[in-house]
Protein backbone atom coordinates (compact mmCIF):
# COMPACT_ATOMS: atom_id res chain seq x y z
CA UNK A 1 0.00 0.00 0.00
CA UNK A 2 1.17 3.60 0.01
CA UNK A 3 4.36 4.34 0.86
CA UNK A 4 5.84 7.48 2.91
CA UNK A 5 9.33 7.46 0.59
CA UNK A 6 10.55 10.63 -0.71
CA UNK A 7 10.81 9.80 -4.09
CA UNK A 8 7.54 11.84 -5.10
CA UNK A 9 8.89 14.92 -3.87
CA UNK A 10 12.07 14.47 -6.80
CA UNK A 11 11.10 16.15 -9.85
CA UNK A 12 13.66 15.16 -12.04
CA UNK A 13 12.66 13.40 -14.91
CA UNK A 14 14.08 11.31 -17.47
CA UNK A 15 14.13 12.55 -20.98
CA UNK A 16 11.12 9.73 -22.24
CA UNK A 17 8.86 11.33 -19.39
CA UNK A 18 9.27 14.91 -20.44
CA UNK A 19 8.11 14.05 -23.80
CA UNK A 20 5.04 12.61 -21.90
CA UNK A 21 4.12 15.88 -20.29
CA UNK A 22 5.21 17.46 -22.94
CA UNK A 23 2.03 15.66 -25.45
CA UNK A 24 -0.34 16.06 -22.15
CA UNK A 25 -0.26 19.74 -22.49
CA UNK A 26 -0.42 19.48 -26.36
CA UNK A 27 -3.28 17.47 -25.84
CA UNK A 28 -4.75 19.92 -23.22
CA UNK A 29 -4.97 22.73 -25.68
CA UNK A 30 -6.46 20.38 -28.00
CA UNK A 31 -9.38 19.82 -25.45
CA UNK A 32 -9.95 23.42 -24.74
CA UNK A 33 -10.20 24.53 -27.98
CA UNK A 34 -12.95 21.52 -28.86
CA UNK A 35 -14.79 22.74 -25.43
CA UNK A 36 -18.02 24.02 -26.02
CA UNK A 37 -17.95 23.14 -29.69
CA UNK A 38 -17.45 19.36 -30.29
CA UNK A 39 -19.27 18.03 -27.14
CA UNK A 40 -18.69 14.49 -26.80
CA UNK A 41 -20.72 12.20 -25.52
CA UNK A 42 -20.48 11.12 -21.46
CA UNK A 43 -18.73 7.78 -21.89
CA UNK A 44 -16.59 9.12 -24.88
CA UNK A 45 -12.74 8.89 -23.31
CA UNK A 46 -14.30 5.38 -21.45
CA UNK A 47 -14.83 3.75 -24.39
CA UNK A 48 -11.84 5.10 -26.27
CA UNK A 49 -9.61 3.31 -23.34
CA UNK A 50 -11.47 0.34 -23.66
CA UNK A 51 -11.26 -0.42 -27.40
CA UNK A 52 -7.55 0.69 -26.99
CA UNK A 53 -6.66 -1.44 -23.66
CA UNK A 54 -9.08 -4.26 -24.69
CA UNK A 55 -8.76 -4.82 -28.37
CA UNK A 56 -7.53 -8.09 -28.15
CA UNK A 57 -10.76 -9.43 -26.22
CA UNK A 58 -13.29 -7.16 -28.58
CA UNK A 59 -11.89 -9.21 -31.53
CA UNK A 60 -11.48 -12.39 -30.47
CA UNK A 61 -13.25 -14.98 -32.66
CA UNK A 62 -12.05 -18.17 -31.48
CA UNK A 63 -14.23 -20.79 -29.86
CA UNK A 64 -16.79 -19.10 -27.52
CA UNK A 65 -16.13 -16.26 -28.73
CA UNK A 66 -17.27 -16.52 -31.97
CA UNK A 67 -20.47 -14.96 -31.10
CA UNK A 68 -19.98 -13.31 -28.05
CA UNK A 69 -21.54 -9.94 -27.60
CA UNK A 70 -20.76 -7.14 -25.41
CA UNK A 71 -23.67 -6.08 -22.84
CA UNK A 72 -24.63 -2.61 -21.55
CA UNK A 73 -26.75 -2.34 -18.20
CA UNK A 74 -28.95 0.50 -17.59
CA UNK A 75 -29.35 2.15 -21.00
CA UNK A 76 -31.15 5.32 -19.08
CA UNK A 77 -33.72 7.57 -20.59
CA UNK A 78 -31.87 8.14 -23.86
CA UNK A 79 -29.37 5.55 -25.36
CA UNK A 80 -26.66 7.59 -26.71
CA UNK A 81 -23.88 6.05 -24.97
CA UNK A 82 -24.91 2.75 -26.00
CA UNK A 83 -25.60 3.76 -29.20
CA UNK A 84 -21.93 5.63 -28.90
CA UNK A 85 -20.67 2.50 -27.86
CA UNK A 86 -21.88 0.14 -30.30
CA UNK A 87 -20.20 2.16 -33.16
CA UNK A 88 -16.87 2.87 -31.51
CA UNK A 89 -16.31 -1.43 -30.08
CA UNK A 90 -17.68 -2.15 -33.97
CA UNK A 91 -15.10 0.13 -35.15
CA UNK A 92 -12.47 -2.01 -33.62
CA UNK A 93 -13.98 -5.76 -34.14
CA UNK A 94 -16.92 -5.23 -37.02
CA UNK A 95 -18.55 -8.38 -36.37
CA UNK A 96 -18.71 -7.78 -32.59
CA UNK A 97 -22.79 -7.58 -31.09
CA UNK A 98 -24.06 -5.31 -28.88
CA UNK A 99 -26.84 -5.66 -26.44
CA UNK A 100 -28.25 -2.42 -24.28
CA UNK A 101 -30.38 -4.00 -21.40
CA UNK A 102 -33.38 -1.84 -19.51
CA UNK A 103 -35.79 -2.72 -16.92
CA UNK A 104 -37.83 0.22 -17.24
CA UNK A 105 -40.57 -0.96 -20.42
CA UNK A 106 -40.90 2.79 -21.57
CA UNK A 107 -37.21 3.52 -21.93
CA UNK A 108 -37.00 -0.03 -23.27
CA UNK A 109 -39.61 1.11 -26.09
CA UNK A 110 -37.94 3.89 -26.94
CA UNK A 111 -34.45 2.39 -26.98
CA UNK A 112 -35.60 0.15 -29.26
CA UNK A 113 -35.74 2.59 -31.78
CA UNK A 114 -32.31 3.13 -32.41
CA UNK A 115 -31.41 -0.70 -32.83
CA UNK A 116 -29.37 -1.04 -35.62
CA UNK A 117 -27.06 -3.73 -37.43
CA UNK A 118 -24.87 -5.24 -34.60
CA UNK A 119 -26.86 -3.19 -32.25
CA UNK A 120 -30.12 -4.69 -30.14
CA UNK A 121 -32.04 -3.76 -26.86
CA UNK A 122 -33.54 -6.52 -24.17
CA UNK A 123 -35.41 -6.00 -21.41
CA UNK A 124 -33.78 -6.97 -17.72
CA UNK A 125 -31.31 -5.86 -15.00
CA UNK A 126 -28.51 -7.25 -13.61
CA UNK A 127 -29.74 -10.68 -14.27
CA UNK A 128 -28.65 -10.71 -17.94
CA UNK A 129 -31.62 -11.30 -20.39
CA UNK A 130 -29.41 -13.70 -22.28
CA UNK A 131 -30.38 -16.49 -24.60
CA UNK A 132 -29.75 -20.19 -23.83
CA UNK A 133 -26.02 -20.48 -24.81
CA UNK A 134 -25.19 -16.76 -25.01
CA UNK A 135 -22.03 -15.62 -22.86
CA UNK A 136 -21.23 -12.16 -23.00
CA UNK A 137 -17.37 -11.09 -23.36
CA UNK A 138 -17.60 -7.86 -22.34
CA UNK A 139 -20.07 -6.30 -19.68
CA UNK A 140 -20.47 -2.34 -18.82
CA UNK A 141 -22.80 -0.99 -16.32
CA UNK A 142 -22.10 2.96 -15.69
CA UNK A 143 -23.71 4.80 -13.04
CA UNK A 144 -26.14 2.01 -12.34
CA UNK A 145 -25.25 1.27 -8.57
CA UNK A 146 -25.80 4.79 -7.39
CA UNK A 147 -29.15 3.99 -5.16
CA UNK A 148 -28.08 0.90 -3.93
CA UNK A 149 -26.33 0.39 -1.05
CA UNK A 150 -22.73 -0.11 -0.72
CA UNK A 151 -23.07 -3.42 0.64
CA UNK A 152 -24.74 -4.75 -2.27
CA UNK A 153 -22.29 -3.99 -4.87
CA UNK A 154 -20.25 -7.28 -4.64
CA UNK A 155 -23.35 -9.34 -5.21
CA UNK A 156 -24.26 -7.25 -8.13
CA UNK A 157 -21.07 -7.66 -9.61
CA UNK A 158 -21.03 -11.27 -9.20
CA UNK A 159 -24.73 -11.18 -11.21
CA UNK A 160 -22.96 -9.11 -13.99
CA UNK A 161 -20.33 -11.54 -14.00
CA UNK A 162 -22.07 -14.84 -14.02
CA UNK A 163 -22.41 -15.64 -17.65
CA UNK A 164 -19.22 -13.96 -18.90
CA UNK A 165 -16.54 -15.95 -20.69
CA UNK A 166 -13.15 -16.71 -19.03
CA UNK A 167 -11.06 -14.40 -19.83
CA UNK A 168 -14.46 -11.62 -20.21
CA UNK A 169 -14.52 -8.04 -18.08
CA UNK A 170 -17.06 -6.68 -16.11
CA UNK A 171 -16.67 -2.63 -16.02
CA UNK A 172 -18.17 -0.94 -13.08
CA UNK A 173 -18.31 2.49 -11.73
CA UNK A 174 -19.64 6.11 -12.21
CA UNK A 175 -18.81 9.14 -14.33
CA UNK A 176 -19.90 13.14 -13.52
CA UNK A 177 -23.03 14.13 -15.96
CA UNK A 178 -20.21 15.27 -18.62
CA UNK A 179 -17.94 12.20 -18.49
CA UNK A 180 -15.14 14.57 -17.85
CA UNK A 181 -14.25 12.56 -14.32
CA UNK A 182 -15.12 8.56 -14.46
CA UNK A 183 -13.79 5.86 -11.95
CA UNK A 184 -14.45 2.33 -12.79
CA UNK A 185 -13.66 -1.20 -11.56
CA UNK A 186 -12.18 -3.72 -13.79
CA UNK A 187 -13.27 -7.10 -12.73
CA UNK A 188 -11.87 -9.71 -14.87
CA UNK A 189 -13.03 -13.53 -15.03
CA UNK A 190 -9.91 -15.53 -14.90
CA UNK A 191 -11.87 -18.61 -14.06
CA UNK A 192 -15.23 -20.46 -14.18
CA UNK A 193 -16.37 -19.14 -11.11
CA UNK A 194 -13.81 -16.61 -10.03
CA UNK A 195 -14.04 -12.40 -10.79
CA UNK A 196 -11.22 -10.71 -10.08
CA UNK A 197 -10.42 -7.19 -8.70
CA UNK A 198 -8.23 -6.41 -11.25
CA UNK A 199 -7.85 -3.15 -11.75
CA UNK A 200 -9.43 0.51 -10.98
CA UNK A 201 -8.97 2.88 -13.64
CA UNK A 202 -9.40 6.53 -13.26
CA UNK A 203 -10.08 8.97 -16.64
CA UNK A 204 -10.46 13.05 -17.03
CA UNK A 205 -10.90 15.14 -19.72
CA UNK A 206 -9.82 17.95 -17.71
CA UNK A 207 -12.66 20.03 -18.28
CA UNK A 208 -12.59 20.37 -14.40
CA UNK A 209 -8.88 21.32 -14.43
CA UNK A 210 -7.49 17.96 -12.28
CA UNK A 211 -6.37 16.70 -8.57
CA UNK A 212 -6.54 13.81 -7.53
CA UNK A 213 -9.22 14.36 -5.10
CA UNK A 214 -11.44 15.28 -7.59
CA UNK A 215 -11.47 11.23 -8.15
CA UNK A 216 -12.92 10.79 -4.43
CA UNK A 217 -17.03 11.42 -5.34
CA UNK A 218 -16.79 9.27 -8.65
CA UNK A 219 -15.17 6.57 -7.25
CA UNK A 220 -17.45 3.08 -7.81
CA UNK A 221 -20.17 2.24 -5.58
CA UNK A 222 -18.80 -0.25 -2.62
CA UNK A 223 -15.65 2.25 -2.45
CA UNK A 224 -17.03 5.88 -2.46
CA UNK A 225 -18.20 6.04 1.37
CA UNK A 226 -15.09 4.00 2.57
CA UNK A 227 -12.78 6.31 1.18
CA UNK A 228 -11.86 7.75 4.72
CA UNK A 229 -8.30 7.51 6.20
CA UNK A 230 -7.07 4.06 7.04
CA UNK A 231 -8.51 2.70 3.87
CA UNK A 232 -6.37 1.64 0.85
CA UNK A 233 -8.11 3.77 -1.78
CA UNK A 234 -7.84 7.13 0.34
CA UNK A 235 -4.01 6.02 1.19
CA UNK A 236 -3.76 5.75 -2.58
CA UNK A 237 -4.94 9.27 -3.44
CA UNK A 238 -3.05 11.12 -0.39
CA UNK A 239 -0.26 9.35 -2.29
CA UNK A 240 -1.06 10.84 -5.20
CA UNK A 241 -1.63 14.31 -4.27
CA UNK A 242 1.89 14.35 -2.68
CA UNK A 243 2.80 13.44 -6.13
CA UNK A 244 1.02 15.77 -7.84
CA UNK A 245 2.17 18.87 -5.16
CA UNK A 246 5.43 17.96 -5.99
CA UNK A 247 4.64 17.91 -9.99
CA UNK A 248 3.09 21.74 -9.33
CA UNK A 249 6.43 22.63 -7.72
CA UNK A 250 7.85 21.88 -10.69
CA UNK A 251 6.64 25.02 -12.00
CA UNK A 252 3.56 23.09 -14.40
CA UNK A 253 0.24 24.32 -14.45
CA UNK A 254 -1.61 22.94 -16.94
CA UNK A 255 -3.93 20.18 -16.10
CA UNK A 256 -2.72 17.33 -18.35
CA UNK A 257 1.27 18.67 -17.87
CA UNK A 258 0.14 18.04 -14.13
CA UNK A 259 -1.45 14.49 -14.78
CA UNK A 260 1.07 13.13 -16.89
CA UNK A 261 3.86 14.39 -14.09
CA UNK A 262 2.27 13.06 -10.93
CA UNK A 263 1.47 9.80 -12.33
CA UNK A 264 4.87 9.32 -13.34
CA UNK A 265 5.97 10.27 -9.38
CA UNK A 266 3.42 8.09 -8.01
CA UNK A 267 4.67 5.17 -10.29
CA UNK A 268 7.99 5.64 -8.30
CA UNK A 269 6.46 5.61 -5.16
CA UNK A 270 3.55 2.66 -5.55
CA UNK A 271 3.60 -0.63 -7.64
CA UNK A 272 0.81 -1.55 -10.23
CA UNK A 273 0.62 1.72 -11.56
CA UNK A 274 0.44 0.79 -15.63
CA UNK A 275 2.75 2.66 -16.97
CA UNK A 276 1.19 2.98 -20.50
CA UNK A 277 2.23 6.63 -22.17
CA UNK A 278 -1.33 5.91 -24.79
CA UNK A 279 -3.46 5.92 -21.46
CA UNK A 280 -1.27 8.80 -19.44
CA UNK A 281 -1.62 11.26 -22.46
CA UNK A 282 -5.24 10.54 -22.28
CA UNK A 283 -5.72 11.96 -19.06
CA UNK A 284 -6.10 8.29 -17.56
CA UNK A 285 -4.25 6.34 -15.09
CA UNK A 286 -4.60 2.58 -14.00
CA UNK A 287 -4.16 1.42 -10.96
CA UNK A 288 -3.71 -2.46 -10.15
CA UNK A 289 -2.57 -3.64 -7.05
CA UNK A 290 -0.64 -6.84 -6.66
CA UNK A 291 -3.17 -8.28 -4.42
CA UNK A 292 -6.14 -6.95 -6.63
CA UNK A 293 -9.00 -3.61 -5.56
CA UNK A 294 -8.72 -3.63 -2.33
CA UNK A 295 -12.35 -4.36 -0.82
CA UNK A 296 -14.82 -1.74 1.12
CA UNK A 297 -13.96 -3.74 4.03
CA UNK A 298 -10.51 -3.78 3.46
CA UNK A 299 -7.98 -1.35 5.98
CA UNK A 300 -4.28 0.03 5.33
CA UNK A 301 -1.94 -2.11 6.40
Amino acid sequence: MPSSKSSANTVSSTSAERALVAAAQARGAAVRRLRGYTRPGRLTLLDAVIALRERELLSRRDGAFRDAPCVDVGVGEWPWTTVETARRFRAVAPQLHVIGVELDPDRLRHARRFSESGLEFRQGSFELPLAAGEQPRLVRALNVLREYDEDQAEAAHLKLGAALLTGGLVIEGTSSASGGVTCVHLLRKRAPDALTREGLLFATDFSQGFAPWLFRDRLPRDLRRRCKPGHPVHAFLATWTRAFDAARSSGLRESSALFALSALLLARELGGIAHDPALIARGVLLWQPPDGVPSARAERR
